[in-house]
């Protein structure tokens, strides 16, 4: 079985003074870069993730904006695999599949953000292709929610979210936990 990181959307405009600030970031992208060193250090297919904002109504992740770059922390290097996506889906209008098959892999360690969106979208998406999947719960964020009457904190969007990938779609783990099984 051959394994991947998955880095989903890890920039700048979900930081501290981004145009999407979401809860968490900071940590979530240093338990991402734990997990990346690893990989580096392993010699093992690393993936990155771009979003870019092609809506017009879009308020982030604008083409040409530094809240568009991938975060420092993950920054990809030289070599590394970077895929622009335009949805939630980093598989939707992407190579991201074809590159997977064609380098025989099999099995994702997802990392990102946001976790009610493009993680939980990809994830699911994996699943339906035959990926097994890790999801690095604390190497993701999300955001406060509301529907109709009721704001959900950041933290329950997460619990939630995170619980139902590890239904049926993947395994939780933390990103200490995911390590020290290595």
């Amino acid at each position: 079985m051959s394994q991947a990181l998955l880095i989903i959307d890890i920039q700048n405009d979900y930081f501290p003074g981004g145009r999407m600030e979401l809860a968490g970031a900071e940590q979530a992208a240093q338990n991402a870069r734990k997990l990346l060193e690893y990989f580096r250090a392993n010699k093992l297919p690393v993936i990155h993730i771009q979003h870019i904002a092609l809506q017009p109504t879009a308020t982030f992740f604008l083409p040409g904006t530094p809240g568009a770059e991938i975060h420092a922390s993950v920054a990809p290097l030289s070599g590394e695999t970077v895929f622009q996506k335009h949805y939630p889906s980093a598989f939707r209008e992407t190579g991201l599949l074809e590159h997977l098959k064609a380098n025989g892999i099999t099995e994702l360690v997802v990392v990102g953000m946001m976790t009610h969106m493009c993680v939980d979208t990809t994830v699911r998406a994996a699943f339906d292709l035959g990926f097994k999947c890790a999801v690095i719960h604390d190497a993701c964020a999300t955001r406060t929610l509301s529907f109709a009457d009721v704001t959900v904190p950041p933290q329950q969007v997460h619990a939630s979210y995170i619980a139902a990938l590890g239904a049926v779609f993947a395994q939780p783990r933390s990103a200490s936990e995911w390590l020290e099984a290595r």
